[in-house]
């Protein structure tokens, strides 16, 4: 079906949206929250030490130094971003986030003595 030019993009958009439905159902039965990044966000070309993006890079350049010193390998630089980048959105949304990555709400605990 995706070989169809006419329909291709609509079909493989209705797929990542059941893909994304079903892992939130799935995230909220198990307590936790699913976070989306945005598609255009430069995960792979932003240092994850300093913040600076890089203008542009090839596809096959799969390690980089940054210009402060940090010499990152593409996919682990990508996924500390994408980490971080969910930690903001958690933050954001009022949620604290522990030391190991997981989250809880935020509020006070009342304890009887």
């Amino acid at each position: 079906m995706l070989k169809n030019h006419c329909l291709a993009k609509s079909i493989a958009d209705a797929g990542w949206h059941c893909l994304i439905t079903k892992l939130d159902y799935k995230a909220k039965q198990a307590g936790k929250h699913l976070v989306n990044i945005d598609q255009w966000f430069a995960s792979s070309k932003t240092c994850s030490c300093c913040g600076r993006k890089q203008e542009s890079m090839l596809l096959n350049i799969r390690s980089w130094t940054c210009e402060c010193g940090y010499v990152a390998d593409r996919d682990i630089n990508a996924a500390l971003n994408i980490k971080h980048q969910g930690i903001l959105k958690l933050k954001a949304e009022g949620l604290s986030v522990s030391a190991n990555g997981g989250k809880r709400k935020s509020s006070t605990l009342l304890v009887a003595a």
